[in-house]
């Protein structure tokens, strides 16, 4: 039978609820921790490392600013060095063109005083000998000089690498499109042409 009176002693041996305590089906249920604060806080990272973080980044950037000046300097001494050529270059490819035009001219000359020797002559055969003695130098000039002259024979394939189609002949005698005729001969230096053989080219 249960007690219907409960005197003053038993009333202050009764355990207070609080906020914190509570009597579920026998059990006590206690708060949760707040670990949320002491999980942020150790997440950030300290003075320390923020400290190290920068200076890695300062060095980065150091390096990185070497390198980009290192860089500009080669760049800049590459563009010097090429302009350097270009100008060495460019000097010494007018030197050849003034040394090969001053020995050309030098080898003409020579052919331009007998030319003018043999129109002081009156007698006809002193004229035809001086012209064919001027002709015989000159070709010896041209071979000096490398020059070679471009003739080719009638019945020859025609060559437009060389030669120059300027008329067009019918001829049975002959095949198709070869040299039925030399209308002006040609001259050339190795593969280059400097004028082309003047040709008529047959059927």
């Amino acid at each position: 039978m249960a007690k219907e009176n409960i005197t003053e002693n038993e009333v202050d041996n009764i355990p207070a609820e609080n906020e914190n305590t509570k009597e579920v089906k026998g059990k006590s249920e206690k708060p949760k921790a707040d670990t949320s604060e002491k999980t942020e806080k150790t997440e950030r990272p300290t003075k320390r490392e923020i400290e190290a973080e920068n200076l890695k980044l300062k060095e980065s950037l150091e390096k990185a600013e070497k390198a980009l000046s290192d860089s500009e300097d080669k760049y800049l001494r590459v563009l010097a060095e090429y302009d350097n050529y270009r100008k060495r270059t460019l000097k010494e490819k007018e030197g050849i063109y003034s040394d090969a035009y001053g020995d050309a001219i030098k080898e003409i000359l020579p052919i331009m005083d007998n030319l003018e020797r043999a129109a002081a002559f009156t007698d006809g055969e002193k004229i035809l000998k001086g012209l064919k003695m001027t002709l015989t130098q000159f070709e010896s000039v041209l071979e000096k000089l490398g020059i070679e002259k471009i003739t080719s024979e009638i019945g020859s394939p025609f060559d437009p690498a060389i030669q120059n189609a300027v008329m067009h002949t019918e001829n049975p005698d002959l095949g198709e499109n070869v040299i039925a005729e030399v209308l002006q001969p040609g001259y050339k230096k190795g593969d280059k042409v400097y004028r082309y053989e003047m040709v008529s080219v047959a059927n």
